[in-house]
């Protein structure tokens, strides 16, 4: 099974990413890495685990902490039926640069040091984190971002934690691919609010247009266009909790006319627009209530 690299963003209003998948194979990418920390829990599935040199069944419950670049396989690879998996995706500066190094967070700081091997934990653990980590869909961000840093304290104080992954053990993840396409990802976070010049991001990478494409695919399993307009929607779901116009937003995050911004967002978050701002709109009131 061929390694490939995942590009993470936040999600809208954020510092960090929270995913709840309810079927399985939400993702396109299986054996994979990326340089965020990833917490995963299963309340409900059963399947191969595979982190680093690490093979094994895992079953309901199951909660892991795997650290950055370290290649794993999707939990939900090869599932049918009931699965559902909370994970939470981090870079260990999400809270700036000296958020680590503070006093009170010796013990997490070196939680993140361990998360390198990988970290599965015993049923105490599970018991007390996986009711926190199944709040974090529905939570506002401030109340996410608590219930998050609980959740780190904890695991930095279980008492059941085990290493997964073979120490020493190095992966071969090809540090010059990795300049390679975080050069045009960056090109992307930096330029997105323009037409893409493809010439340009072609060049970043040393390829010509027509290579650059399938190289861009091999790597992400997703076409380059698809990655831009991700990432513009990705954008725009935060400029949507605010008072600014629906073209206002599209034009603001790149999309030349209103209606391939309607289309796109729709094909990526399954909402207009319109609907996914009424619905940010009903969950603050909700909230408030």
């Amino acid at each position: 099974m061929k390694l490939q690299f995942e590009k993470i963003e936040p999600e809208a209003g954020s510092s960090f990413k929270v995913l709840h998948n309810t079927e399985p194979e939400t993702c396109r990418v299986y054996w994979h890495y990326h340089p965020e920390y990833e917490i995963v829990f299963i309340p409900d599935g059963n399947g191969q685990r595979r982190v680093g040199t690490n093979v094994a069944r895992y079953e309901t419950g199951e909660l892991v902490f795997i650290g950055p670049n370290l290649p794993h396989l999707n939990f939900s690879y090869g599932k049918e039926g009931q699965f559902e998996e909370i994970v939470v995706q981090l870079r260990d500066d999400f809270m700036g640069d000296p958020f680590l190094q503070k006093p009170e967070l010796t013990t997490v700081r070196r939680l993140f040091e361990r998360a390198h091997a990988g970290l599965t934990f015993g049923i105490e653990t599970r018991n007390c984190v996986g009711p926190l980590l199944a709040k974090l869909p529905e939570q506002a961000p401030f109340e996410r971002l608590v219930t998050l840093l609980q959740i780190l304290q904890y695991l930095a104080n279980a008492p059941d934690a085990e290493a997964l992954h073979a120490d020493g053990v190095q992966f071969d993840l090809n540090p010059k691919e990795q300049a390679r396409i975080n050069r045009v990802c960056q090109y992307v976070e930096q330029h997105y609010t323009e037409s893409i010049d493809m010439r340009a991001v072609s060049d970043l990478a040393s390829l010509t247009i027509p290579a650059f494409c399938r190289y861009f695919k091999r790597m992400t399993q997703s076409t380059f266009t698809d990655f831009v307009n991700e990432y513009r929607v990705n954008q725009a779901r935060r400029l949507l909790d605010s008072a600014r116009t629906i073209a206002d937003v599209g034009s603001a995050v790149g999309f030349n006319n209103l209606s391939h911004f309607n289309k796109t967002f729709l094909a990526v978050t399954g909402q207009t627009p319109s609907a996914y701002r009424k619905t940010l709109i009903g969950n603050t009131l909700q909230k408030n209530l």
